[in-house]
């Protein structure tokens, strides 16, 4: 039986006057990918960044409705937003690092909640660099400037960072939209790798991305969830007419 590690119940996002995001109801399955899609503006980064907090950053933002993170709601006032960002961690569309070392990039979120031991900071730097599968192109330049580093790299620096507070859950808004071909399979090959020990939620563009590496696909239309399945089901035999005409290209 797999548990759901979220759960989304009657979710309502306005931006001021916009309503955002619908009432929606989701459930995420523990150490699964769920994939995201849609066309621009219709609502799924907007839904990911409501699963660590990130819009209660945004001037204007009313939501309501639940969500559960093991079946506590994160939108309870007594939540410190930095806990839940330890176990909530995100991977953004363009690589992001830090105009520090290599090694500071990684080791930046572990000191930040308090960790200074050196020799267990050099521990969890190398544990998060391999996770990323970066380590072996990295370990000679640790401290050099993360700035140097291909898209590629830095994409995958970025995820070593989110690794390294050992989060439960990894959040990535279009990892590799910024990406050649040569780094987007890098980074689909670790994204499948890294789903036996997290649960992955990730919004894309790219349908075939959403194909090949995701369990759930769940489709998202003018702030509403129209469906979400397993993700050979959704491709091939949709229960929506609108996710049918996404998926068929008859519009998005």
């Amino acid at each position: 039986m797999v548990k759901n590690k979220i759960e989304v119940r009657n979710l309502n996002l306005h931006y001021s006057q916009n309503h955002a995001l619908k009432d929606i109801n989701v459930f995420l399955p523990e150490k699964e990918i769920s994939a995201f899609i849609g066309p621009s503006g219709c609502g799924k980064s907007t839904f990911l960044k409501t699963l660590n907090r990130m819009n209660d950053l945004v001037d204007g933002v009313r939501i309501d409705g639940e969500v559960l993170l093991d079946d506590e709601n994160i939108y309870d006032n007594r939540v410190d937003t930095t806990i839940l960002r330890k176990k909530i961690g995100m991977v953004f569309q363009q690589p992001n690092p830090f105009p520090m070392s290599v090694y500071d990039n990684v080791a930046y979120g572990p000191r930040t909640h308090g960790l200074k031991n050196k020799a267990q900071l050099d521990e969890i730097v190398e544990k998060a660099l391999r996770d990323a599968a970066i380590w072996d192109e990295v370990k000679d330049r640790l401290k050099k400037s993360a700035l140097g580093l291909s898209g590629g790299q830095q994409q995958r620096l970025c995820m070593a960072r989110a690794l390294a507070i050992q989060p439960d859950v990894l959040l990535m808004d279009e990892p590799t939209s910024a990406l050649d071909p040569i780094s987007t399979s890098k980074i689909e090959d670790l994204v499948t790798q890294l789903k036996k020990d997290y649960t992955i939620l990730i919004v894309t563009h790219n349908m075939q991305q959403a194909a090949r590496i995701s369990d759930k696909t769940a489709f998202f239309l003018l702030g509403e969830l129209v469906e979400m399945g397993e993700t050979e089901t959704v491709f091939s035999m949709p229960t929506d007419k609108r996710t049918e005409d996404y998926i068929t290209g008859r519009f998005g």
